[in-house]
């Protein structure tokens, strides 16, 4: 079938309501999602969980996963900007796209104009951490001890630019504290460093490290979201922990999107699908046991989120004198 066949199969199906048992097939080609990220780790396994359901959902609709790693997610977002606008050919979009247009000096596209958002998919809570044995016990001990030695704690990140480094940012500028955000090249980096005493507390992602925290390596001082993280429940938010943070809300997440000037009928069916999708039980348990809230959404209140993630990161970027790359 040729993507123009394709895309009239999918508008007729769009007419048609989901149906849990399977369909004949509508394509003979699949639907690619470019994923910026290597295989294994959440977000790779978040998407093939949803895109398994998906393919179930939209009748047999064979969907491949891609993993396009590379320059902070613009590799694969370049492949989907040429790709035909068909539906054929999508994007796990996340925040580091929404940093991306704050980071770089230029990008060959417009995350906000050149991609069709059609759902979220997850959230990723982030955490502060801290050794077991840290003497640091509480989120409000950070805020004192670095009161009481500016400029002298260390809390260690991984890449400039990446969303950990920029919420441990958000979170100097907001708690009115003065540390050194000191940020590694990866996740290992960080946490050797941390249970090394190397830094005093880390901001990662909290899936990541949920083993380390069970098994009283690290200690979760609080989450970064704006509720509990369902793993860890007796861990605060960080607006519970300070009334300087009242509000404060920081979490990753991914979506799928599509290139510009795809059909709306085409978005709405695969926005459809993807929600169906993370409606199942099964599929947030599954979720929730990775550490990821499942959390969909329309393609509008997507392209909403997307908006304004690009101007809150851009803001924290110039605030902190990050260097354009």
């Amino acid at each position: 079938m040729q993507r123009r066949q394709f895309v009239s199969a999918l508008l007729a199906l769009g007419a048609m309501p989901l149906a849990a048992g399977a369909q004949p097939s509508f394509s003979s080609k699949p639907i690619r999602i470019m994923v910026p990220f290597g295989p294994g780790g959440v977000a790779d396994l978040t998407v093939r969980i949803v895109a398994q359901k998906m393919t179930e959902l939209l009748g047999g609709q064979p969907i491949i996963v891609d993993n396009k790693p590379g320059a902070g997610g613009v590799v694969a977002a370049e492949q989907v900007v040429r790709a035909a606008p068909d539906g054929l050919t999508l994007l796990l979009m996340s925040n580091a796209n929404a940093v991306a247009e704050g980071l770089f000096k230029s990008l060959s596209y417009n995350a906000a104009k050149d991609f069709a958002p059609i759902s979220t998919l997850g959230y990723f809570d982030l955490a502060v951490l801290v050794p077991q044995d840290s003497p640091i016990r509480s989120l409000q001990d950070l805020v004192a001890q670095a009161k009481a030695r500016p400029g002298k704690l260390n809390i260690g990140t991984i890449n400039m630019g990446s969303t950990q480094h920029l919420a441990a940012e958000l979170l100097k500028t907001t708690l009115g504290i003065d540390v050194q955000i000191v940020p590694f090249n990866g996740s290992p980096a960080v946490l050797n460093a941390l249970r090394g005493k190397q830094v005093d507390a880390a901001v990662e992602i909290l899936a990541p490290v949920m083993a380390q925290v069970s098994s009283k390596v690290l200690r979760a001082l609080a989450v970064m979201g704006d509720k509990r993280a369902a793993g860890l429940p007796q861990v605060p938010t960080v607006a519970e922990s300070d009334a300087a943070a009242k509000g404060f809300s920081v979490a990753s997440w991914n979506a799928l999107a599509a290139p510009a000037k795809t059909p709306q009928a085409v978005i709405a069916r695969l926005s459809q699908a993807a929600n169906a999708a993370l409606a199942l039980p099964d599929v947030k348990q599954r979720l929730q046991d990775l550490g990821v809230e499942a959390r969909g959404s329309t393609a509008e209140q997507q392209a909403a989120l997307l908006n304004s993630e690009i101007q809150r990161w851009g803001a924290v970027i110039q605030r902190a004198g990050i260097p354009k790359q």
